[in-house]
This record gives structure tokens, sequence and C-alpha cells, in this order.
């Protein structure tokens, strides 16, 4: 069974302490925070004063995903707003063992994030240094896209790595996850499913969290 961690991004930001406690009391594992400067990728979602307020309401994990450029420079700013997990972009990061160091140095779990179009090959090296891998299935940025069908053969292929090394690595998919393609998506080896729009649009939230959890066991 998956983890399941809905995306804050696609909540309702004039009521979100409704929705932070709508996952509070949901079957979702972790809260998903997508971090977007403008310049890493072509738009700005939220930052420091918005974490450190869910931190404050939340009971579960949160995992904050830095789609910024120098992501050192604000490592340890985001732990104090209260990151549980820190996730920087293999692109972004041209010294990414010292950002991972960083990372677990300040006593947060350390994920490195790729983009579609970089092989997991690029990872191969620093995968016994890392806890998650935030794989994007579609092109950061925006909420509500496609699912780009090839990151099931790259699941595979990380996978594959993972278990030839027997790594505690975890495999996070980012990036249009519905209901129908969830359970292709786990079965191809993928741990925590990150589901923003599927969730935050249904009719009942709630529901839909248990019934991403229901499909991915097995």
């Amino acid at each position: 069974m998956a983890l399941i961690a809905p995306s804050v991004l696609s909540a309702n930001f004039l009521n979100l302490s409704k929705d932070i406690q709508l996952i509070n009391d949901s079957e979702a594992d972790w809260f998903h925070l997508d971090v977007m400067d403008g310049r890493f990728v072509p738009n700005i979602s939220f930052g420091l004063p918005v974490i450190a307020a869910i931190k404050r309401e939340a009971k579960k994990t949160l995992d904050v995903h830095l789609m910024i450029e120098e992501p050192g420079k604000f490592a340890e700013d985001f732990k104090k707003a209260g990151a549980d997990i820190l996730s920087v972009h293999i692109e972004a990061c041209p010294h990414l063992h010292r950002n991972i160091q960083q990372i677990k140095g300040l006593g947060m779990k350390a994920g490195v994030a790729i983009n579609p179009h970089t092989p997991v090959q690029s990872l191969f090296d620093i995968l016994h240094d890392i806890d998650v891998v935030c794989m994007m299935s579609v092109n950061p940025g925006f909420g509500g896209q496609k699912f780009i069908q090839h990151t099931i053969v790259k699941i595979q292929q990380l996978k594959a790595e993972i278990t030839r090394r027997n790594l505690d690595v975890m495999i996070e998919i980012d990036g249009g996850v519905t209901l129908e393609n969830a359970q292709e998506i786990a079965h191809a080896g993928a741990d925590v499913l990150v589901a923003g729009n599927t969730v935050f649009s249904a009719a009942n939230p709630t529901a839909t969290i248990a019934e991403l959890k229901k499909i991915t066991q097995g």
C-alpha cells in the first residue's frame, strides 16, 4: 500500500485551516508542500510563513519539495519552519552531495527531485545517501497536469536499482496522479503518491484519499 501525500498547492487558501484539518482526519500520510520561486519553475507558490502556519496545525509529516534555485541558502529556514523531509532538485544543485549533507545535518530526511527529462541513472551515485526520490511525472511548476506515461518505465528502472543494492529509499511520484492510474503507478514500484487536484477537487476528498490507499495495496 502506497503512502498518500495530498498536495497543499491544490487546497483552498481562503480556508486553509479547514483543508489541513481534513488531511489530519483522513487516511493521508504526509502533507506535500510545493515551494516555487518563479526562477527554477515558471510559477510562484508559497514559502516559509505558510509552512510555519501549516506546521502549527498539521499532525502528519511535512514533505517539503523545493522547486527553487540555490536551495542550500534556505535549508535551515525550512527546518525551522517545520519541514520533516526536504527535497531539492538535482537540476538545481551542482554540488548535490553538499546539499544532501546539509539537509541531514539539520535533522531532516533528504530527498532529491528529478524532472521528467532527467534520467534516473543520474541519481545512482547518490542513492545511498538519500531517503526519498521525488520523481516528477509532469513538468514542474503547475498543478492539474496530465501524467507523463514514460514515468512508469523510470519508476521500474529506479526500483530495480534500489532493490539490487538493498537500499532504503522511497520513490515518490508527483504530478498527474488519479484514481485511474494510481494502481499502475504503485505496482511499478512507487512508495508515495502525491495527489493534488484529484483530492481537493473531489466531492469527498476524505473518501478519495481512502480510495487511493485502497487501490494501491497489494
